[in-house]
């Protein structure tokens, strides 16, 4: 890890390069700089930010989409992943918590994130964590769904660049205080978003000096809810085999029948399903049924806090040089508790002749069915999260001559983040229940009942008497990043063989990551009701009166066992030595990368014809160290991870019309491996049940880069000053996806005689895959409306993908079987955005309505009887925001997320019979204030 000194040195360092360079350099470059601005139509309002967003994307060489904030700090959304998902070609998912977490482009996650231009990261990983960047620091956000060589070359979906304020940004003095209260539904809190920006400039004898502060924060209540189904496994029916009662749940195998394989767990397609279908045991055909072996409910409430701030000053010795400082921070502050309610609904053969078992229709699906003497467990998981991560930036760009300029910066960032993790259970044997795994679109029912010949109500959840104390678990981790980096860049204005401009420049960085965890955990075996009641949490309202289920239950309250950990701890007897954290990895990456490239110019059948052409080059080695803190003493494990890569950027333009323009693009760009991928520790696990092979698992330092081929065509007409309709086909070509890979290996344990095989399952750049398809966008203000129409707009985009992923499959034992071709994860083949805009005298408004289709969200693990493949159903939302000028410098908003409350559902490739979670989220509603002069 980078040490503060070394980080002085290098600042010192610069400094006095830069302060040479700038003694060095000629006065007169007005003239140069003002040849260079790009015509921008000053509107203030939405229509003044969407005429800046559309002047970017047609100006730039690179394929790119833009968000500019149509007056300073007037976002009316919280973080950046809500501001971009208006952008044509964004998607965004994972709504939680009170807001949308992940942002893809063109259905891909791995995006790369830049501040200003500066990769960041937060904490071990390869990115950022885009929620916690608020949006009221934004100046800008570009969205570059190509790149040309001068940008860095990671992430194949596309970078986005987060441009923050800076005090020559603005004329002179400029203050903007902003203030909104967020009120969550379901958590019926209300919070405040605050941030405060303060610039200004001026002249002196040492040149012009400019300084800004921009502070943030923003604090979030939430309350989620979701009921899920658990996942399917075969049971026997009321005609079980020998051997087997009714109902009673087929093993994979059983030692009363046979060692071999009875069925086979994690297929593609899961087991079949249509009535009648049927396993051999023993040799017999045996029919049997699929069900769920759980149902269960969350309750996740949590308060979030982000702090933020950025530091920018600005030094302008001469018309020829200038220096930038900057420093960001933005920080993370969590507490969440999830009241989690499970029951499982048998496994040992629970029958009731007169409540039999009611199917899918023509299916061997239970739908419905009576339990009794179901064993089942509650449990109180606290959360505690924190991150702070800092960037340090320190610049110059010069002016040599007239047609030379270079521009060098280095920075240093830092962040950390630790998590601690307390999960108390308390179990019970209940009286019986009814479920339905299916009541009502996707939801299930749950009903307890009471037993009549007792006293208490085993229907009654919260009875802290009917409830056990059983395990305990604690945890916590940490995880930490640094790195150094400098950059060096030179433009050199060139007329020769049609080329105006060759670009050049060099990146040099070290980086650091290392991760502890630690893990706890114990059983205690006393009644809920004899400890302390600050023990129990009960939970009311759940689902608001949306589905069949229990509203209300008991569980133990993580904040007090957080607030009283040390009490617990010893009540549980857990060893001071397993409360430490202890490190897993420690690595040290080193990357250099080059690139040149040049713009050209010409004419073409008398109509302009330019472009971009370059090329990259990046070498990275990682030097790793891995120990293994489950073996005593702690075994400690090296290994080196080392790639280079050839990125080729070809972009052109044709101007068919003052204002029309046809592009095409071919690029190409990487993803490295994370770093917790690249463990070299293989953990294996003996054969226990004679089955002839035992399992492994474990990380692949020798995982290479993802690689991606881009091709894209462009067609964009801009019509008027403020619209514009235009069109994109696009395709990636993507090989090595990492993707869980298995392979038979010869090992001998401690306990084994001989060399013996074990199924080894490592990631493994297996999977290969294809994207393509269409962009569509149009924002279009309409001219010669009735006077009570004038002001209207639409911003409008469609995004349609097709796209497939091959990826390996394996035998029982561990065999390569060939491939199964599916849709790429997390790819949507369609999704629409549509926003309505009004704006007149000081008053304007957006109601935005966002929609996507299904999509294949991930893997279930390969233990259970259903298809692998979980599915989201199409997802929306609509978002409505309202800003009205009391004053020039007093502003009023108003602004709402989530308007319809709408649910989400997940299911197990077929919708309609395989059902999995259901989840209600919030909506919200925000009231603001802002006052700028």
């Amino acid at each position: 890890m980078h040490k503060r000194t070394q980080l002085a040195s290098a600042v010192l360092l610069a400094l006095s390069c830069n302060y040479s360079f700038a003694a060095d350099v000629e006065n007169e470059q007005a003239a140069q700089e003002s040849e260079e601005n790009v015509e921008v139509i000053v509107v203030s309002g939405i229509r003044g930010s969407l005429n800046k967003a559309l002047n970017v994307k047609r100006q730039a060489y690179q394929v790119v989409d833009a968000i500019v904030a149509e007056d300073i700090g007037k976002f009316p959304d919280n973080n950046v992943v809500e501001a971009l998902q208006r952008v044509t070609g964004i998607q965004v998912t994972d709504r939680g918590a009170g807001e949308v977490n992940t942002v893809s482009i063109r259905g891909l996650t791995d995006v790369t994130t830049t501040v200003n231009g500066r990769q960041i990261f937060t904490a071990a990983g390869r990115n950022v964590a885009l929620a916690d960047i608020p949006a009221a620091l934004l100046e800008s956000v570009d969205v570059f769904k190509t790149r040309s060589a001068s940008q860095v070359g990671s992430g194949i979906a596309g970078q986005i660049d987060i441009n923050t304020q800076r005090p020559f940004n603005f004329e002179g003095a400029k203050v903007v205080a902003s203030a909104r209260g967020i009120y969550q539904e379901q958590a019926e809190e209300l919070e405040p978003n605050v941030s405060l920006l303060a610039s200004n400039r001026w002249e002196s004898d040492f040149g012009e000096f400019g300084a800004l502060v921009n502070v943030s924060y923003a604090e979030t209540s939430y309350r989620d809810q979701n009921i899920a189904a658990g996942a399917m496994v075969p049971f026997m029916t009321l005609n079980p085999a020998d051997g087997f009662g009714q109902l009673e749940r087929i093993p994979t195998t059983d030692g009363r029948v046979s060692e071999e394989l009875i069925w086979q767990p994690g297929l593609e397609n899961g087991l079949p399903y249509q009535s009648g279908s049927t396993l051999d045991i023993n040799g017999v055909p045996t029919e049997y049924y699929l069900s769920r072996d759980a149902v269960f409910g969350n309750d996740f409430t949590g308060n979030r806090e982000r702090p933020a701030a950025n530091i920018s000053l600005q030094w302008r010795p001469n018309n020829d040089s200038q220096y930038t400082f900057e420093a960001f921070y933005n920080g993370y502050r969590n507490e969440s508790f999830n009241s989690l309610h499970f029951t499982f609904v048998d496994w040992w053969g629970n029958v009731d002749p007169e409540n039999p078992p009611l199917l899918f229709d023509g299916t061997n699906i239970i739908k419905e069915r009576y339990v009794s003497a179901p064993y089942g467990f509650n449990s109180g998981d606290l959360t505690v999260g924190k991150t702070d991560s800092y960037v340090y930036a320190l610049g110059g760009e010069w002016n040599i001559t007239d047609d030379f300029k270079l521009a060098s910066e280095i920075y240093y960032q830092d962040s950390e983040f630790e998590s601690q993790f307390f999960a108390m259970r308390t179990d019970r044997v209940a009286y019986g229940l009814n479920v339905d795994f299916n009541d009502n679109d996707g939801l299930p029912s749950l009903e307890y009942l009471d037993n009549p010949e007792t006293e208490v109500n085993e229907a009654d959840l919260t009875d802290t008497t009917q409830w056990n104390v059983a395990q305990l678990y604690d945890s916590g981790g940490s995880s930490k990043g640094d790195a150094l980096t400098f950059t060096l860049d030179g433009e050199l204005y060139v007329d020769s063989f049609g080329f105006e401009k060759i670009s050049f420049g060099v990146r040099y960085d070290n980086r650091g990551a290392t991760d502890a965890t630690r893990d706890v955990d114990g059983f205690l075996g006393q009644p809920l009701s004899t400890l302390d009641e600050g023990l129990t949490s009960i939970n009311e309202g759940f689902f608001d009166g949306q589905a069949n289920w229990p509203s209300t239950w008991a569980v133990a309250n993580g904040y007090y066992i957080y607030n009283n950990r040390d009490y617990f701890r010893g009540l549980y007897g857990f060893p001071e030595d397993q409360l430490v954290l202890e490190t897993t990895f420690d690595i040290e990456e080193k990357s250099y990368s080059a690139y040149v490239q040049g713009d050209f110019s010409t004419m073409l059948f008398g109509r302009e014809f330019d472009g971009q052409i370059g090329l990259r080059y990046e070498d990275a080695t990682a030097d790793m160290t891995f120990f293994d803190i489950d073996q005593v003493p702690t075994a400690v494990s090296t290994a080196e991870n080392s790639s280079i890569a050839w990125l080729p950027s070809v972009v052109v333009r044709y101007h068919l019309g003052e204002d029309l323009i046809a592009r095409a693009a071919y690029t190409e760009t990487i993803r490295r491996p994370d770093f917790a991928q690249l463990n070299s520790f293989i953990y294996y696990q003996e054969d226990v049940t004679d089955i002839g092979y035992g399992t492994a698992s474990g990380g692949n330092p020798d995982l290479e880069p993802v690689e991606s081929k881009n091709f894209d065509l462009t067609l964009e007409w801009y019509f008027a000053e403020d619209s514009s309709l235009y069109g994109t086909w696009f395709k990636r070509d993507i090989e090595g996806f990492v993707y869980g890979s298995n392979r038979i290996v010869q090992y001998q344990g401690p306990d084994d005689d001989a060399p013996y095989p074990y199924i080894l399952s490592q990631p493994d750049n297996s999977s290969n895959g294809t994207l393509d398809g269409w962009e569509l966008g149009l924002v279009y203000f309409p001219e010669n409306l009735p006077d009570w129409l004038n002001g209207f707009g639409v911003q409008a985009s469609a995004t349609l993908l097709d796209s497939n992923q091959k990826l390996p499959t394996y035998s029982e034992t561990g065999e390569f079987t060939g491939y199964d071709t599916r849709d790429m994860f997390g790819v949507s083949k369609e999704s629409y955005s549509t926003v309505l805009i009004y704006e007149r005298e000081g008053f304007d408004m957006r109601l935005a309505y966002v929609w996507r289709d299904n999509f294949l969200n991930n893997y279930e693990a390969a233990q259970f009887a259903n298809p692998l493949g979980v599915y989201r159903r199409p997802e929306q939302s609509l978002d409505f925001q309202l800003s009205y000028d009391v004053t020039e410098d007093f502003m009023v908003t108003f602004d709402g997320t989530n308007l319809t409350e709408e649910m989400f559902h997940t299911y197990y490739e077929y919708p309609y019979t395989h059902n999995s979670g259901s989840s209600l989220f919030s909506r919200t509603f925000a009231l603001g204030l802002r006052y700028s002069f």
